[in-house]
């Protein structure tokens, strides 16, 4: 991706998030400069990679496979072996209309995906089998505010704004908006991009930026190079 694209996408989600009357943390508006002045106090975001992640999954084609993703909060994987402690983390996801976020489950966490606002939320389900590994064949149940679903396999949930579904490690799961972008909610245990996403496809995680102009904001992948 280049990163005129990216600074032109934070720019659209920043007024999309605020049209929902969501407020982003002060570090979101910090420049690099900022940032590197203020690294030594802002360990805590930097190590827990809390902040701005826009992902085209590697595939060069961020309008029809990619996301926008904010980490608000992220706990501590430590605290999580250890069963107390900060457990938990908290993002603000963006799916655009038809954009998918492309087929995979999680090893460690557990998460609430909840609309926040805008279109309808498309939940695509399939199960796992004895190896944990995509199972066309297999369904499964999630719960959606509480309520019991049993899903067949690649059932779509449709969620409308204010409704969500949880789902457990093993639950493979791929999602867009319908009609329109959305804003959605992640709660989870703690967040691990860079290990516990596990796809169905050989894809990556993160996209490779090509540097056509200088970053309005930092990456939570461009800490390690631009705050070393």
């Amino acid at each position: 991706m280049k990163r005129s694209r990216i600074n032109g996408i934070m720019q659209e989600a920043g007024e999309l998030i605020a049209r929902h009357g969501f407020v982003l943390p002060p570090f979101a508006n910090w420049s690099p400069e900022e940032f590197r002045a203020n690294k030594d106090i802002a360990r805590g975001v930097i190590d827990a990679r809390c902040g701005w992640d826009i992902t085209d999954y590697g595939q060069g084609d961020f309008d029809r496979l990619g996301l926008f993703l904010f980490t608000l909060r992220n706990g501590r994987l430590a605290d999580l072996q250890r069963g107390g402690g900060m457990c938990y983390a908290e993002k603000l996801l963006i799916s655009r209309q038809d954009q998918i976020s492309p087929m995979h489950t999680h090893v460690i966490k557990a998460e609430d995906i909840i609309n926040r606002g805008g279109a309808t939320l498309v939940v695509e389900l399939y199960g796992s089998d004895d190896r944990g590994q995509w199972a066309a064949d297999r369904g499964g149940t999630v719960w959606c505010d509480g309520i019991r679903r049993d899903f067949a396999p690649g059932e779509k949930l449709r969620l409308a704004p204010g409704e969500s579904v949880t789902l457990m490690p093993g639950d493979w799961h791929a999602f867009w908006g319908e009609g329109g972008d959305v804003l959605i909610g992640e709660v989870s245990t703690v967040n691990d991009d860079e290990t516990d996403n596990i796809f169905r496809e050989p894809i990556g995680r993160f996209a490779q930026i090509e540097e056509d102009e200088a970053p309005t904001h930092l990456l939570v992948s461009d800490y390690r190079t631009h705050l070393a």
